[in-house]
């Protein structure tokens, strides 16, 4: 069976830098927030229009999802699901302007 969802290649490696950063101080931790991070993703397929747009981010109608303090971005009209990037909330919008823009 689909998951219902796809992640970029890039946005894979986003989750992986995510896990490793939090995990050097707790492995439990960084488990907690990959696995909420997945099941908001889950939780996006039957309702991908339910989140935020960001055009101060993009003009793509890309939309945001947040978990604790990261944002996932993702494509609401691909099927699968697909999800840009997983950035942390508090980076500089230019730079997560860019990331995006890298990833079309």
């Amino acid at each position: 069976m689909s998951s219902g969802y796809a992640l970029h290649p890039k946005a894979f490696s986003d989750l992986e830098e995510i896990r490793d950063y939090i995990a050097q101080k707790n492995p439990d931790a960084a488990d907690r927030v990959i696995s909420e991070i997945f099941d908001t993703i889950r939780r996006l397929v039957p309702f991908p229009h339910q989140d935020h747009q960001r055009p101060d981010l993009t003009a793509r109608p890309l939309r945001f999802a947040l978990v604790r303090e990261y944002l996932i971005a993702y494509a609401p009209e691909e099927r699968p699901l697909w999800v840009i990037g997983v950035m942390h909330g508090r980076r500089s919008p230019r730079v997560m302007a860019a990331i995006l823009r890298r990833r079309e």
